[in-house]
């Protein structure tokens, strides 16, 4: 039996460009009134700037954030979120709280935020507030946002953006594909894949076996190191005092 796929299909992760399009696209997903869209448009950008899980995501709340007027913020992710279904949890709600995949209890990781993504939740927290208990993200009647909502905004978002020979492709169709281009994007800027890796919480050996998947543009640049550095062994060599020897 042929063994399943670990490497992320190079197929699904959007470039730069293509990120910042489809985010755009969110916000004009459903009325403006309820803001179907526009609530989520910093769940999707947590995603894509942050490399945060969906279940990470939903968890973010704002004491455990540092977002600063300018200049880079922080996170201290503590929680997740995944949905479960009641039948599945202790609380009897659709979505559990647990601690870090593949973390011990109780530990929590700092994730470094960009400034776009602050400044995107800095807005964000200015024209919806926050939930009861601090979440960034929630639905109009202020639950926990559900596996199914997410994803058929998301879905709607590359409808409106795409055209219609990309629609039908791998790329992005996953709201979870974000991070997989978010942890490209940061290897192919040439950030340590140490740093890289800590950031969403992995190990270096699955960054660089999984999460490795260059956007097409960048792949040029590669090429012409390699190439100017074949090039340069192909010049005359000058003699040495060895060769004088």
């Amino acid at each position: 039996m042929p063994k399943p796929a670990v490497a992320v299909d190079p197929r699904v992760v959007a470039n730069p460009y293509q990120a910042r399009d489809l985010l755009d696209a969110v916000s004009y997903v459903g009325g403006y009134r309820r803001a179907r869209g526009r609530r989520l448009v910093g769940f999707f950008s947590g995603m894509y700037y942050a490399g945060l899980r969906p279940e990470e995501a939903v968890a973010v709340a704002l004491p455990d954030c540092r977002l600063p007027t300018t200049g880079w913020g922080r996170l201290i992710l503590h929680r997740t979120r995944p949905q479960a279904g009641k039948r599945w949890t202790d609380s009897g709600e659709f979505h559990d709280e647990r601690g870090l995949k593949n973390r011990p209890p109780g530990e929590t990781w700092v994730v470094p935020l960009p400034p776009h993504l602050v400044a995107m939740w800095r807005e964000h927290v200015a024209t919806f507030g926050t939930a009861d208990d601090g979440r960034l993200f929630f639905t109009e009647q202020g639950r926990i946002i559900s596996y199914g909502a997410y994803h058929r905004v998301w879905h709607e978002s590359r409808d409106l953006v795409l055209s219609p020979a990309l629609t039908g492709t791998p790329l992005a169709k996953r709201p979870y594909d974000l991070r997989h281009s978010a942890l490209s994007t940061w290897l192919c800027a040439g950030a340590d894949p140490a740093e890289v890796a800590q950031r969403p919480g992995n190990s270096v050996e699955v960054l660089l076996s999984r999460y490795a998947k260059w956007p097409v543009r960048p792949a040029v640049h590669q090429h012409q190191r390699i190439e100017g550095l074949l090039s340069s062994y192909g010049q005359p060599r000058e003699p040495s005092e060895q060769d004088e020897e």
